[in-house]
């Protein structure tokens, strides 16, 4: 028999698929695109050689971190919210010099399907922020359509996120689209944003609320579950990794509250988890 250990350990080393939980009356799902893995010096440039000898749990048969790459399906009775957008089809090799190893993506239309969703029920795109991985199916066609996947959504980024945008190419595009949302607005039953700088200057997490029960899906303010025990380790995306280790450090305590669920989208197969508190600090426990 397989322990609770071993289980988890088995999956922080492969991309999430399809999860789903309920809060209340509003259910969450875990829409997988694709996975990127990343180089564990590389991706926390302040751990060590050490680090990672010490945790080869987190890290696949090829030494890389393993993220996952998604979007984030919030139903409350027929309504849709989706949370990011996934990469899009990709599929790149690791390149020297790269922080990134393989990526491979583009399956998110494929599993809302599954989910039992398409795509035009989905009444708005919420993003965390304006990264290519979560905006990919935002602002690419369906496949054999010359229209948008999401046709019929809005999409939602924080006020401060948009004023400060880079002149990207699929930034650009979303432009007709978009709606901006500031701090502590309601953007869907139950669902908040609150902006949570660091990892971009506007970056969002979503707070989910049901009862006595809330989730928080925080984005890219934690990319590996080694970073709750350890929030002083930035990401080298990391618009301000001061800011973002200070963030994290009350994110970490906030996930330790009672009836608080953290949604990593870049997380392995733990995407859903708890934060709890032992002799040896915060830990991860996937749901």
């Amino acid at each position: 028999m397989t322990t609770p250990v071993r289980e988890q350990e088995q999956r922080l080393r492969r991309p999430a698929g399809i999860r789903s939980l309920r809060l209340g009356a509003t259910k969450v799902s875990y829409v997988p695109d694709g996975a990127i893995q990343g180089k564990p010096l590389r991706w926390l440039p302040d751990t060590t050689e050490e680090v990672w000898t010490t945790h080869p749990e987190y890290l696949d048969d090829s030494g890389h971190l393993v993220a996952s790459i998604g979007g984030l399906l919030v139903e409350h009775g027929d309504r849709a919210l989706l949370i990011d957008a996934g990469f899009g089809p990709q599929s790149q090799p690791a390149t020297p010099g790269n922080p990134n190893g393989a990526i491979h993506s583009g399956a998110l239309l494929d599993s809302l399907a599954e989910l039992g969703r398409k795509p035009e029920e989905i009444e708005a795109v919420a993003f965390t922020h304006l990264h290519s991985d979560h905006l990919g199916w935002a602002w690419q066609p369906a496949p054999g359509s010359d229209r948008l996947a999401f046709a019929h959504a809005d999409y939602l980024v924080s006020e401060l996120e948009w004023a400060q945008r880079d002149a990207l190419q699929e930034v650009a595009s979303l432009a007709p689209r978009v709606r901006t949302v500031t701090d502590g607005e309601e953007v869907f039953p139950g669902v908040r944003m609150r902006t949570a700088a660091g990892h971009t200057p506007g970056h969002a997490e979503y707070v989910i609320t049901a009862g006595e029960q809330r989730l928080i899906a925080f984005g890219d303010a934690l990319h590996s579950p080694i970073q709750v025990e350890h929030p002083e380790w930035s990401c080298v995306y990391d618009h301000d990794p001061v800011q973002a280790a200070d963030h994290r450090r009350r994110l970490v305590a906030e996930l330790a509250e009672p009836d608080t669920i953290g949604f990593g989208i870049h997380f392995a197969d733990v995407v859903f988890g708890q934060v709890r508190r032992d002799s040896d600090g915060p830990t991860w426990h996937a749901l």
